[in-house]
């Protein structure tokens, strides 16, 4: 199940339980992304005109076109204590037939396994925008600090950076009412959100200018962004930070590698730390790259046809052959598991870190017509060796051992790689960024990779 969630401006932040997001198909999605319908078809077979005179084994054949007699026995006796407790319960105002009815289908959906929920109707929208990577809003980033609003930072070619919002700048109030002193993100959040096309009113103050002023804004998609950071590091070698997996996250890290190409690196470092995961096909698309046409990425395993597949790599272009290192912790999850699996299976990729959370199991998302929904686990999906991570997790071949005070601490600059001035992050966060032993390791491991294949060079000429 996932777990609490923080909006945070322009996107919503999940505070996680050790990384126990889940991995989900995109064809269960009724999506705004392009995410495919399924939508369980529910077929009620009535038997006619059965001859009193059919033999007793030709009477137990027809029953299969019946309704089946157990969920109908089911569903009367559920009804029944919906009556029971609808009409002796001694507070009436707190058991109508609705409520009761959602209690039980929670109950009945999430009594099966920690990612299996039925899912009202804003946590359907919730997940969709997750999973769809953009929502409807002004495009910025907030944070509460001592009592104060404060813009992050504008999201690119979103509303608020086309009018000139900053970062900075404190909020006093939208549509001219001010906040109380126990606000929360969630609830400034939602103040901002809405319809796109509808309009917005926001009070500003500008601190280093003492400039208070006014910006009404009309509210459109945002598209967040998967891949958080890409830099060149030391000799040569790229750098990614993917923050999760949603529909555009395999088109942002192909122009991430891309763009990492022309600057001449030969050598890359997958960040997925605190990657919770997302989307099945996304991290299949995103491992693509790296694979031959035809080769297994992953594949899954389940009760009915269409949840048992092997993925195979599509594109017809090369793989990429960088030294790749993919660094990982205890909150890599779902789908950055099956990403991390494919290329540590087939020696595409040196792991680095902790080992993952272990989180080996496919969700399928059925809408109902209500606009609620049941996520459901439907699969287990399995690495190219045949190897199931389920409650195991992925074992790093450079295994890193971070304390908890430097998990603490690289979680936030993780997370606010923004801030790169490190007296402004001190003054923020309350400490110096520290050094990452992990990341440093890696960047070791790549080295020794790089030595290795030189050696082996040199062999073969002998």
């Amino acid at each position: 199940m996932a777990g609490k969630r923080r909006k945070s401006g322009g996107e919503e932040i999940v505070e996680r339980r050790g990384g126990d997001e889940a991995i989900y198909k995109a064809r269960g999605m009724r999506t705004v992304g392009g995410m495919l319908k399924r939508i369980p078809l529910i077929v009620a077979g009535v038997a006619t005109g059965i001859a009193l005179t059919l033999g007793a084994a030709r009477i137990s054949n027809a029953w299969s076109f019946l309704p089946n007699r157990e969920l109908n026995r089911a569903a009367s006796q559920v009804k029944d204590v919906l009556r029971l407790v609808n009409e002796h319960y001694v507070e009436p105002e707190a058991v109508s037939y609705e409520g009761l009815a959602k209690s039980a289908l929670h109950g009945m959906v999430e009594s099966l396994d920690p990612y299996s929920e039925f899912l009202e109707v804003a946590e359907m929208d919730f997940l969709e925008e997750q999973l769809s990577g953009n929502f409807s809003g002004v495009g910025i980033q907030v944070e509460i600090r001592d009592g104060r609003v404060l813009v992050i930072a504008p999201i690119a070619n979103s509303p608020a950076e086309r009018a000139g919002i900053e970062r900075g700048d404190e909020i006093l109030g939208v549509e001219g009412k001010g906040f109380d002193q126990d606000v929360t993100v969630d609830e400034i959040v939602d103040r901002l959100r809405g319809r796109p096309r509808s309009k917005v009113t926001m009070d500003l103050l500008r601190p280093r200018e003492g400039k208070r002023f006014q910006v009404t804004l009309q509210r459109e998609r945002i598209e967040l962004e998967s891949v958080r950071a890409v830099e060149v590091l030391s000799e040569k070698t790229g750098y990614i930070l993917l923050s999760d997996f949603s529909d555009h996250t395999a088109r942002d890290f192909e122009r991430a590698l891309e763009r990492l190409e022309k600057e001449g690196v030969d050598s890359l470092i997958i960040d997925l730390r605190n990657n919770p995961g997302g989307l099945l096909e996304a991290a299949v698309a995103v491992a693509e790259p790296f694979f031959e046409q035809g080769e297994e990425i992953v594949s899954t395993r389940g009760r009915k046809a269409e949840d048992t597949a092997v993925y195979r790599a599509r594109r017809k272009a090369p793989g990429r052959r960088w030294r790749t290192a993919v660094l990982i912790n205890g909150n890599t999850a779902s789908a950055a598991e099956v990403l991390t699996g494919a290329l540590k299976d087939t020696g595409r990729a040196i792991v680095v870190g902790e080992r993952s959370f272990g989180k080996g199991s496919v969700q399928t998302i059925f809408p109902l017509e209500s606009g609620e929904g049941v996520r459901l686990t439907t699969a287990r999906y399995f690495t190219p060796s045949g190897v199931s991570i389920h409650g195991t997790g992925i074992l790093p071949q450079v295994e890193v051992t971070l304390t908890d005070d430097e998990k603490s601490k690289l979680t936030v600059q993780l997370a606010r790689a923004d801030v790169a001035d490190p007296h402004e992050f001190k003054e923020r966060f309350g400490f110096e960024p520290i050094e990452d032993r992990q990341l440093q390791a890696a960047l070791q491991a790549l080295r020794g990779t790089e030595s290795v294949a030189v050696r082996s060079r040199v062999i073969s000429r002998r």
